[in-house]
């Protein structure tokens, strides 16, 4: 509520105390279903059975110690947007309250599917933290934990503030909001599963969804409430396959850098795909080698040239490449030894 200044005056303030105490019980009506706020008055209430969800953040108070105050400021922003935008996603969702970390939603239960619609929450919430907690991680953040508690039961619906100051809000009372309230403050504590559901819900929802919670005791080896640590799928799915793409771009580079080992095997890597590099050098025709002419004609073979072009005197030839011992043969040795 945002304050408008008012100078305080006593006789003011106990004319309005004493209007409030003398109310008549019958202003506070017993009604099925969550009622508009305009029907709301400072005069009246209305009891109404409704599920209530909340959700806060362990270790809240440890936070400034690990972030600068724009990064905290961030963090908080997006958890409390993203947390509002996944109760206002449900149709049964009539109220959302921010208080420091804490965020809650009532939700309407005449129509029949208010409780298992809550217990959906939950779900969905449980898994906006793993996609907070990714984007956390890509920034250098600590991730969060969070609890988030599930009730069921009657609640009273009043509007308080200051009577003519236009200062004034919507305010639920009763057990079902503290309930949800505790079993919230025990989530992803000491161990216990993140979400923490009271036996009023566990009750209502269906053999699928009872199936996945466990039983919570209490001291005298009785049934307390129910946990576990579900969320949902569409939403698990999202955030794997979007995980997947951003780190998809990651793996071209990384094999990009393993091209030279990847070379030494032509048949796996891009090697064999690759024409060879052009000389540094001009290339140029080797001269034909008279060993090789003699070698043909002596196995019967034609050339272009005469006997006179054979018998012009020509450089030597290492015997190398003939395979004759010492330093060099002549041409007239070689048609002697022929």
């Amino acid at each position: 509520m945002e304050s408008n200044w008012r100078k305080y005056s006593s006789n003011d303030s106990d004319g309005r105390i004493r209007a409030i105490l003398d109310l008549p019980a019958g202003n506070y009506q017993e009604v099925e279903a969550i009622p508009a706020r305009s029907r709301l008055t400072f005069d009246n209430g209305f009891y109404v059975k409704c599920a209530a969800v909340f959700i806060d953040i362990r270790g809240s108070s440890s936070l400034p110690d690990k972030h600068t105050r724009p990064v905290l400021g961030k963090i908080y922003r997006t958890y409390i947007s993203e947390c509002s935008a996944v109760l206002n996603s449900y149709t049964c969702c009539k109220e959302i309250y921010v208080a420091g970390d804490c965020v809650s939603g009532i939700f309407d239960t005449s129509a029949g599917s208010g409780v298992q619609e809550a217990f959906n929450a939950a779900c969905a919430l449980n898994a906006l933290v793993q996609h907070l907690n990714y984007r956390f991680e890509q920034k250098g953040y600590v991730p969060i934990r969070c609890g988030i508690g599930v009730a069921y039961g009657r609640a009273l619906m009043i509007k308080s503030g200051f009577n003519g100051a236009s200062i004034n809000e919507v305010v639920w009372m009763g057990d079902v909001v503290n309930e949800a309230s505790n079993l919230c403050h025990q989530g992803n504590r000491d161990g216990s599963a993140p979400i923490q559901v009271s036996s009023e819900v566990y009750q209502k929802l269906g053999p699928s969804d009872r199936f996945l919670l466990q039983c919570v005791f209490a001291m005298d080896a009785s049934v307390d409430h129910y946990q576990g640590d579900l969320v949902n799928i569409e939403m698990k799915q999202w955030l794997h396959a979007q995980v997947s793409r951003d780190r998809r771009p990651s793996l071209i580079p990384n094999a990009l850098l393993n091209l030279p080992t990847l070379s030494q095997y032509p048949q796996f890597g891009l090697g064999s795909l690759l024409s060879p590099p052009p000389p540094s050098t001009q290339m140029t025709v080797a001269p034909l080698l008279i060993p090789s002419l003699l070698g043909d004609l002596s196995n019967g073979g034609t050339t272009p040239l005469s006997l006179a072009d054979l018998l012009k005197p020509q450089p030597p030839f290492p015997n190398s490449l003939l395979g004759v011992p010492g330093n060099s043969t002549s041409l007239a040795d070689l048609l002697r030894e022929k």
